[in-house]
């Protein structure tokens, strides 16, 4: 029997364990299906075409399920609350911790304050007249306070959700993918008796183009590891929280390629060029208007999805690093009454009520800016699941991927460390992929702020110097309440 509650190494009570199979998916397929799509998607077909920007998607959703699978071992072996924390902790110690908890906190941040500027974007679409009261412009984008407000008001409501507990917040996940799903079953339908072949040509530009959606594949695939964030908030065994990150990859794949196949034979990518939410119109412009408001109630479903699920996976990570003596021990605190990380969760829900006053232009910022740092946090998992296969091959793993031998195991590990080294290789400057400024100039600061975390927590502790002790330590209790 598995109880409700975990308890820390004090005795003092932890998370509620209140999360099925199913709301797990939806969590970790929900992150991945957010906002770009509606609006990415002629961008996608103007540089690689209709069939260069699926493969693009097909090659990232295979690496990112290389990563899947090193991070299903991993939640099996490991399945405490912080995710790819635990992980590095144990098996690189607490710096490299830090660097991996650090960019992967900064692409949930990212993204979540991405959908606070999309939320009010998507509702101009409907009702252009909250384009009112002009307040300055950032980059040229004017910000306007009816539609910043629109975001900054979802912010606070998606937080007050979230204190109140994870399977309130997972129930709006459950409701709103379901109603997702079955709008794009409808787009995949329409699109095969109305679409047309020419549209979607060329079919192939170059592989430039191919590299430059290759590139941003990393920010929309970024989702599937929340699930293991929430892995002390299930009441699922350990290897089935697993087998659920790749399904969940999986799945995304399929719903990117087919938005991308759906958009590409409703109308020329060259037609789509001045669209705002491209997909919406291009369905509006092939069957009505009735479509084209389908796909943007679509596109507000993903965005509370994704929101919802950064909110968690951020929170629970920031839990996590300031129980380990990394982040101020502020963030460590638990809502009395719900057992939720309050004070991160506060903390994400600000920023993300300021984004939108910085105007549409900064999502293209935030989507470049986040990859990085994600890539490089993938790239550290997976070098630590390799590691970890050869350093503590007798290590319990309810889920061991690539067979028992530990030379299968060694090659996914290895395969996907070489593959997430290349696609972060992209970034670099001078690549044909490479960012504008002002992304690099965001990850800079987020960057220079992990520094000044790192060399010194006010209110902490060193990073780490019995962190691993305590980890092992919370790693017995959760096998022992999980009995």
């Amino acid at each position: 029997m598995s109880t409700q509650t975990d308890t820390s190494p004090h005795g003092s009570e932890r998370f509620k364990r209140s999360l099925g199979r199913i709301e797990i998916f939806f969590m970790g397929f929900g992150a991945m299906i957010g906002f770009g799509w509606i609006t990415s998607t002629s961008t996608w077909l103007n540089d690689a075409g209709m069939l260069g920007a699926a493969i693009a998607f097909v090659i990232g959703g295979a690496i990112m399920g290389l990563v899947g699978l090193v991070y299903a071992e991993l939640v099996a072996a490991m399945p405490l609350a912080g995710g790819e924390h635990n992980y590095l902790m144990r098996g690189f110690g607490p710096r490299l911790a830090f660097i991996g908890s650090w960019g992967i906190i900064g692409g949930y941040i990212s993204v979540a304050a991405f959908e606070a500027v999309a939320i009010p974007r998507t509702v101009a679409y409907i009702v252009p007249d909250v384009y009112s009261i002009p307040l300055w412009s950032v980059a040229g984008s004017q910000v306007y306070l009816v539609w910043a407000l629109i975001g900054t008001v979802t912010s606070i409501v998606l937080t007050a959700l979230n204190i109140r507990g994870i399977k309130a917040a997972s129930l709006l996940q459950s409701s709103v993918i379901i109603f997702l799903v079955v709008m794009a079953f409808a787009l995949v339908g329409l699109s095969l008796f109305e679409g047309d072949t020419s549209n979607a040509e060329p079919l192939f530009t170059d592989s430039a183009g191919l590299l430059a959606v290759l590139v941003v594949v990393p920010f929309f695939f970024v989702g599937f590891d929340v699930i293991p964030q929430s892995a002390e908030e299930v009441k699922v065994p350990p290897h089935k929280v697993g087998r659920l990150v790749i399904v969940s990859v999986a799945m995304a794949t399929a719903f990117y390629v087919a938005i991308i196949i759906t958009t590409g034979l409703a109308l020329p990518a060259s037609e789509m060029q001045e669209f705002d939410l491209v997909t919406a119109e291009a369905m509006a412009a092939l069957s009505g208007e009735f479509w084209g408001n389908l796909v943007v109630a679509g596109g507000l479903a993903g965005l509370l999805t994704s929101w919802n699920a950064f909110l968690i996976g951020a929170s629970r990570l920031m839990w996590a690093m300031a129980n380990s003596g990394m982040l101020p021990a502020w963030f460590a605190k638990l809502h009395p009454q719900h057992r939720t990380p309050v004070n991160a969760l506060l903390f994400i829900g600000a920023i993300c009520a300021v984004a939108p006053f910085f105007g549409e232009v900064m999502m293209g910022w935030l989507v470049d800016s986040s990859s990085v740092s994600i890539v490089i946090t993938y790239l550290l998992v997976s070098a630590v699941f390799t590691v970890l296969r050869r350093r503590e091959p007798e290590m319990e793993r309810p889920l061991r991927v690539g067979g028992r031998s530990a030379a299968g195991g060694i090659a996914v590990g290895v395969a996907a460390v070489i593959t997430t080294a290349c696609l972060l290789a992209l970034y670099v400057p001078g690549m044909p992929a490479m960012l504008d400024v002002q992304p690099y100039v965001i990850l800079g600061l987020w960057w220079l702020l992990g520094v000044v975390f790192l060399v010194r927590v006010p209110g902490g502790v060193a990073p780490g110097e019995d962190a691993e002790e305590r980890l092992l330590k919370r790693l017995a209790e959760r096998r022992s309440s999980a009995s």
